[in-house]
């Protein structure tokens, strides 16, 4: 008679003992995994649609079982991230800027709004940083809370669609977007500042994402309408920079929900790094347009003649 593996036979060769568990040598059993019919005790079996599996059967099988992403490529994720930390560092510049000029109201009269919100005329004298920094600058508290609620109520969505990567990428070819319109087409000596560009570029992303899944466009392209007619009605707003993000969003989202899924990786960085190539082209091309201006110092109080 053969004697089962596991099991300790007596002395006329015949099975006395109950098998062991293959993690728990010192543990007798009965039980078996279904999958590998190995012994197994109770503590390393688990419940299987089939029987019961031991852990290492159970690891194994995760291991190989694919999980569910979104259109983007993006795993499950149930809170942002990301969106909170920009909110956090939007209102942190605020409060620096608020304080340094001692005028909640009037936080534009500080030296740190003056010296990295967006003028055209300084960034072609090259101060470039400001066609990042001005994005996390704003005028007063009130277009601190504007921008930061419509941040907090599109971007919290877009985020979950896209991952974190994903959408800090859409996120920053928004917010430079914008500034690149400005700079391209903006008054020269006109300082601007805002996370609006970054914001209509999530409006732009969140209107694509929803034309893919196919769901009502009509609540986003209301406020899209709403938020444009604003910016033509309402002075001191720039409609430049919220339009070229609004492109630059829109563009780049696209590129992300409608990748190809079998080289969608590669498709979607091949496209984002063409988007910022594209930016770059422009915003050197313009530079080249000023001409020599290494005559502007850190404000416009130094300008050439």
């Amino acid at each position: 008679m053969t004697v089962p593996p596991g099991t300790t036979p007596g002395p006329d060769g015949t099975p006395q003992q109950l098998p062991t568990c293959v993690r728990h040598p010192d543990r007798s059993t009965g039980l078996r995994c279904s999958r590998c019919d190995r012994p197994a005790c109770p503590d390393c079996l688990r419940d299987a649609s089939v029987g019961q599996q031991c852990v290492d059967c159970v690891r194994e099988g995760g291991a190989t079982v694919r999980r569910p992403v979104t259109v983007a490529g993006a795993r499950l994720r149930d809170k942002p991230i990301l969106v909170p930390l920009l909110i956090v560092a939007n209102v942190a510049a605020y409060l620096l800027t608020a304080v340094q000029a001692g005028n909640f109201g009037a936080n534009f009269h500080s030296a740190l709004f003056f010296d990295y919100s967006l003028v055209p005329l300084t960034v072609a004298g090259g101060q470039w940083w400001r066609l990042v920094t001005s994005g996390f600058l704003h005028i007063g508290v009130v277009h601190l809370v504007m921008n930061m609620l419509a941040l907090w109520v599109i971007g919290r969505d877009l985020e979950l669609l896209l991952g974190r990567a994903r959408f800090a990428a859409v996120y920053g070819l928004s917010l430079l977007g914008g500034s690149t319109a400005v700079f391209l087409l903006g008054e020269a000596v006109a300082p601007v500042a805002g996370a609006s560009g970054a914001v209509y570029g999530l409006m732009g992303g969140i209107a694509v994402a929803a034309l893919r899944l196919k769901v009502s466009l009509r609540p986003v392209i209301t406020v899209i309408a709403l938020n444009i007619v604003a910016s033509v009605v309402i002075p001191g707003i720039s409609l430049l920079g919220h339009i070229g993000g609004l492109l630059l969003g829109a563009a780049s989202t696209a590129a992300l929900v409608y990748a190809p899924r079998e080289r969608r990786t590669l498709f979607q960085a091949g496209a984002l790094v063409g988007l910022l190539v594209v930016l770059l082209v422009v915003l050197f091309l313009r530079d080249t347009g000023y001409g020599d201006l290494s005559c502007v110092g850190s404000g416009l109080d130094t300008m050439c003649g």
